[in-house]
């Protein structure tokens, strides 16, 4: 079995969702990973696991129905599996396995029995120094987008995920694509200004359009790249609070069909105007973890 992902929206066949049992307790302010966590710990709105496995199983539902075979991590007690996009991420017909936080490596223990199914050859993992998140790495046509902090961030930002040295890995093991880096704004307290990944500023859908949110990133040369690329007509620009409620992060199932949150009213409007299917999920317990659609799911397999 060959994993093949060149894109984000091909028919999707394959993939793995997360999963929210046994999550885990309430992290301490100290321990929250990403500045949205923070705030709905310091709030006391942090999301309760009969929530999460609620929204979690309407995607599953949603996926089954158009026909995808949805694989689940093996439950490991304790430990937060929501967010699969991160802990390995697939381009082309290889399955890359980055160096992450050391807090979520036992992650990649509950998806062994997933890549166990595939060829040895597929598996590459990054040697120690390589760091990389799936949320920042973006296969587009013969483009791959990857999101990443340069040294003084990515030392600096507990929310700096994928460095200099991965960018440079990426432009190495796949000469034949561009790989086009682009500079991500980080905070570790403030969840309006921090882009965790590429995926929460940037989302290309469709046969050849986006979902962009310029302030994510820090050079504007970037910002002029991706709408030079797919032209201003097939951009949908959201503003500052539609960022902090993460209307990038939705999922594609094919060409036609995308998975969007509910309460992405304008968003929703603006999609079916454009002749897309729009499934409908209600995620904002999720949301409230620091990711969304994109970043719970792993596809494996797109045609």
């Amino acid at each position: 079995m060959r994993p093949s992902v060149y894109d984000e929206s091909s028919p999707l066949k394959e993939v793995v969702l997360g999963l929210a049992k046994d999550f885990g307790d309430i992290p301490n302010s100290e321990d929250c990973p990403d500045p949205k966590s923070l705030e709905h710990v310091i709030n006391g709105t942090y999301p309760h696991q009969e929530a999460l496995i609620r929204e979690m199983t309407a995607v599953k539902d949603v996926l089954e129905r158009y026909g995808v075979k949805v694989f689940r991590p093996h439950n490991i007690p304790g430990l937060n599996q929501i967010f699969a996009r991160d802990i390995t991420f697939v381009i082309e017909d290889k399955i890359l396995i980055p160096n992450i936080l050391k807090t979520r490596e036992d992650e990649l223990d509950g998806i062994e029995y997933i890549l166990a199914h595939f060829e040895e050859d597929c598996i590459l993992d990054l040697e120690e120094g390589i760091r990389a998140e799936g949320g920042d790495v973006m296969p587009w046509k013969d483009h791959l987008f990857i999101g990443y902090s340069a040294t003084e961030d990515f030392d600096r930002f507990r929310t700096a995920r994928t460095n200099q040295r991965a960018v440079d890995f990426m432009r190495e093991r796949f000469p034949h694509r561009e790989v086009r880096a682009i500079e991500l704004v980080k905070s570790d307290t403030d969840p309006r200004v921090n882009a965790l990944h590429l995926d929460c500023c940037f989302q290309p859908f469709g046969e050849g359009q986006a979902i962009l949110y310029p302030a994510g990133m820090k050079h504007k040369e970037d910002v002029e790249y991706i709408i030079e690329f797919f032209g201003k007509e097939n951009i949908i620009e959201v503003n500052q609070e539609e960022f902090y409620h993460m209307f990038p992060n939705i999922f594609s199932i094919d060409p036609k069909t995308i998975i969007s949150n509910t309460s992405f009213t304008r968003l929703n409007t603006l999609l079916r105007e454009r002749g897309f299917i729009v499934e409908e999920v209600t995620y904002n317990e999720v949301s409230k973890m620091g990711g969304l659609f994109r970043c719970s799911t792993l596809p494996l397999v797109r045609s």
